[in-house]
């Protein structure tokens, strides 16, 4: 598989978060269930950061681990819009990444002791739509203490 087929899991891990963003609006990006939890625009953020990292510790400079300071900047979102657009912008990016990668590239292991490690860096794919899944569960728990439906995230 090339990196490019590698992208596609990302993009319907994408498509399905989505659906679960339908239901809200700009009005509830504030909206948390408790004062320490991430709010509405927070969880969105916190997903395009992971994503980011991900791809960083995958193919860039590694997995940087100053969880403080990425909360810190996640925590300064507060508009829905605004965390979608870096939501947008960060699987875009990991899609160009991807597409510019060999299957040697993809299976080349990461480094042994930290995150993933010596997994093959095609393993970062799998993280990405985990942990958007376990946020996408998340903001559906959110959706129905606003008294909303979130649409199954499957299918239109």
């Amino acid at each position: 598989m090339s990196g490019h087929g590698y992208a596609q899991p990302i993009q319907q891990a994408l498509e399905f978060f989505d659906r679960t963003l339908s239901v809200f609006t700009e009005e509830d990006s504030s909206f948390a269930p408790t004062s320490d939890q991430y709010t509405v625009a927070q969880q969105v953020a916190h997903v395009a950061h992971t994503i980011d990292w991900f791809m960083a510790g995958g193919f860039g400079a590694g997995f940087d681990l100053d969880f403080a300071a990425h909360d810190k900047e996640v925590r300064q979102y507060q508009s829905l819009a605004e965390a979608r657009a870096w939501l947008a912008r960060a699987i875009d990016a990991a899609t160009a990444t991807l597409a510019r990668k060999s299957p040697e590239e993809m299976m080349a292991s990461l480094p042994e002791g930290g995150v993933l490690g010596g997994e093959p860096r095609a393993a970062v794919v799998g993280a990405i739509c985990e942990h958007t899944a376990h946020h996408r569960g998340s903001l559906a728990v959110y959706a129905r203490l606003l008294g909303r439906r979130p649409p199954i995230p499957y299918t239109d």
